[in-house]
């Protein structure tokens, strides 16, 4: 018996109608989201903190972490800032007001920022230290170290570095978003005589962040580093010589970096872009970083000319920038400290077959990745370059990294004379430049390039063959919950499903002419898409539960997404709880629903899945009386999945794998290792081992999985 049949049988009965309905709109339903998004960089940065973690992947969460706090202040605080400069920043369904979430989410970074350096500094340096990676202090340099950074500096940081005093004629220049600079506390006079109390030193990107010493220097290690603000700390009084510094402060600036391109009113969507891109570097600055120690004077100072407050300063103890310290993962060959490497799988169906179309015509094929090698999906994409029997080729394209084999593939069949259409969001966030210059390069080559549609990012994975077989033709399709990169299908979890199923195959044909010609909503057969029929379809599956019991039978949802935010869809997760279905919730990230609320989600569980891969998965199970239903789909249930953007929702038809699936599902929820869940207070705490248990690990039982089948 499964772990879901089990959970089913402990649900069997519904409850008593409870007098009256809760109100299900009553603001402390529900978790604010943007403190459930620093609450899951909380438990990203736990994973740098466990002793269990490989030492170098505990560095590389550290990392991630900041990287995380980084995105979320240039993205979500910097729109709540201007929403709320604009006076439009109303309320969310927690009821929490603008200003006063400010001030809570100052609170909790500043909490989280400590814990960051605190980590570092206690737990990573010395543990790094133990095993010969050694970040050497400016108080511990070496009389041959110190000369050799005094010449270092002399040759390859001055002559790229343009110090400025700051005086009413030479205010503080731009700064650019997230850069190394350097405020100064002089004393002393310049050359015209006149007294300079402030100077500015800014690090331009050219400059590693991490200089790498010489092991032949006495007393160093082949793994010994030094931070380049510890080097210009160092050195810089001979930038400003005559003059006594009473201070050097290293600081950061991060800035507004959201892209705002009103669709409906430029005429070229790309060239619009590309003036946005060059101007979010300097967008309005949302917070400054700043080296601890610093006087008040100067911090002051800063936080004027950026038109901050208090509340947005975060002193650092350390480097202001822990992502550049992400290089030394890459600079240290040592697989000890590393997660043991591993090949993924290739289903025996893809490696009996003398090609991939004869495989996929035999019988669908699932590939989780990146336990599955995502091979046969670049295979899928390049064979169909090469097949004179192909005559088109259809694909979205979210985030693909500049040097993708997969566009290389596309390129090539457009420039065979191949009908080669590519749907390319450029409005991708992070993603914008590159995939400017991916739909320049298919242009080039001669495909067809269609932004999405105004308005609404199209954020759906799918590519289309069309083939000619023995005098008709036949579509084949890959649909996927993750994007065609081949870098996160080495790090993210994802589903992909290569059909040939012919309703799906004309679903997917339809769905492409409505992104290129915006024609009416296609009739669909088999797949579901937003903004149209997603939210609807979901909203028939989860009142079918209740249904279900209320008929006297059993209802259990199990859904598998980054983020659970949309209201109306929290709302009907509650109504199914109060009503006796089962609700299993594996959110990775921003979850807004508050469970075990008594009488409201007594029957919810949410688990958030934290380790080595990023849970990217979009899965959604509906028990449906026994004939049970699985999907796979891009879409979080948020509101801008389910109503602002295109997205695609697929069935998973196949028995066995629809099985697979719901037995990969059982391993999830029942992961003690790697699990966390979240209580009524808006808390997470790690799942345990139970007393009489065994410890399972998702991820690893299925790196096991598939290293059997290699």
């Amino acid at each position: 018996m499964t772990a879901i049949s089990e959970t089913l049988l402990q649900h069997s009965e519904a409850p008593e109608a409870a007098a009256s309905e809760p109100d299900l709109n009553a603001p402390e339903l529900y978790i604010n989201r943007e403190l459930s998004l620093l609450e899951f960089n909380r438990r990203v940065l736990e994973q740098a903190k466990d002793a269990e973690t490989p030492l170098l992947e505990r560095l590389r969460f550290l990392c991630i972490s900041c990287t995380n706090l980084d995105e979320f202040f240039e993205i979500r605080v910097a729109g709540l800032k201007q929403r709320l400069e604009i006076g439009s920043a109303a309320p969310g369904p927690d009821a929490i007001k603008p200003a006063d979430l400010l001030a809570a989410i100052a609170t909790t970074t500043a909490e989280l920022v400590a814990e960051q350096y605190r980590v570092l500094n206690a737990d990573l340096i010395p543990a790094l230290a133990a095993e010969n990676i050694r970040f050497v202090r400016r108080t511990d340099w070496t009389d041959g170290q110190n000369d050799w950074l005094r010449e270092y500096f002399r040759t390859e940081i001055v002559p790229v570095l343009s110090p400025i005093a700051l005086d009413p004629m030479r205010p503080v220049p731009k700064i650019l978003n997230k850069s190394l600079n350097f405020i100064l506390k002089l004393h002393g006079n310049d050359a015209f005589g006149r007294p300079v109390q402030r100077a500015l030193v800014q690090a331009p990107r050219s400059l590693p962040r991490l200089i790498r010493l010489p092991p032949e220097l006495p007393d160093t290690g082949v793994s010994d580093f030094v931070f380049l603000s510890s080097v210009i700390h160092a050195f810089v009084h001979e930038l400003f010589t005559g003059m006594e510094i009473e201070g050097c402060f290293q600081f950061r600036v991060t800035r507004n970096s959201d892209l705002y391109v009103d669709d409906e009113e430029v005429d070229d969507l790309m060239r619009a872009l590309e003036g946005e891109l060059t101007a979010s570097r300097y967008g309005a600055a949302v917070r400054l970083e700043i080296a601890e120690g610093c006087s008040p004077e100067l911090s002051d100072y800063l936080l004027r000319h950026f038109h901050l407050e208090a509340q947005d300063l975060y002193p650092v103890d350390g480097p202001v920038n822990l992502n550049r310290l992400a290089a030394v993962y890459d600079m240290i060959d040592r697989p000890d400290l590393k997660y043991p490497s591993f090949t993924p799988g290739v289903p025996a169906s893809i490696r009996a077959a003398d090609d991939i179309f004869e495989a996929i015509r035999r019988q669908d094929i699932l590939l989780h990745h990146p336990f599955e090698s995502f091979a046969p999906v670049m295979d899928f994409i390049s064979r169909a370059a090469k097949d004179p029997a192909v005559l088109a080729i259809k694909q979205t394209l979210y985030r693909t990294g500049p040097d993708s084999s997969i566009v290389e593939s596309l390129v090539q069949a457009a420039r065979a004379g191949k009908e080669v259409t590519v749907v390319i969001e450029l409005r991708a966030r992070f993603d914008e430049a590159a995939n400017i210059q991916l739909a320049n390069a298919l242009q080039e080559a001669g495909a067809h390039v269609v932004y999405g549609v105004v308005g609404y990012k199209t954020h759906a994975k799918m590519a289309l063959v069309v083939r000619r077989e023995g005098g008709r033709l036949r579509r084949y399709a890959h649909l996927g919950t993750g994007n065609y990169h081949p870098k996160t299908t080495r790090a993210y979890t994802d589903y992909g499903l290569l059909t040939a199923d012919e309703e799906i195959g004309e679903d997917i044909h339809e769905l492409f002419l409505q992104l290129t010609s915006l024609m009416k909503m296609p009739r669909l057969k088999q797949v579901c898409h937003s903004p149209f029929t997603l939210a609807d379809r979901l909203h028939e599956f989860i009142q079918g539960e209740i249904d279900q019991v209320a008929n006297g039978g059993t209802g259990h949802i199990i859904v598998k997404v980054n983020a659970l935010v949309e209201p109306e869809i929290i709302r009907a997760l509650y109504r199914a709880s109060i009503a006796g279905v089962h609700v299993d919730l594996l959110v990775r990230g921003i979850c807004c629903l508050r469970p075990g609320m008594p009488g409201v989600s007594d029957n919810i569980r949410v688990h958030s899945i934290i380790g080595r891969f990023l849970e990217h998965t979009r899965v959604y199970y509906f028990h449906n009386g026994g004939d049970e239903v699985l999907w796979c789909a891009s879409a979080d249930w948020m509101d801008r999945n389910l109503f602002r953007r295109v997205e695609l929702m697929f069935p998973l038809n196949d028995p066995d794998i629809r099985q697979r699936v719901i037995s990969d599902l059982d391993i999830y929820l029942e992961d003690n290792l790697q699990a966390w869940q979240l209580d009524a207070a808006g808390r997470y705490g790690r799942v345990s081992v139970p007393a009489d248990g065994s410890p399972r690990s998702a991820q690893m039982e299925m790196l096991r999985r598939w290293a059997e089948s290699v």
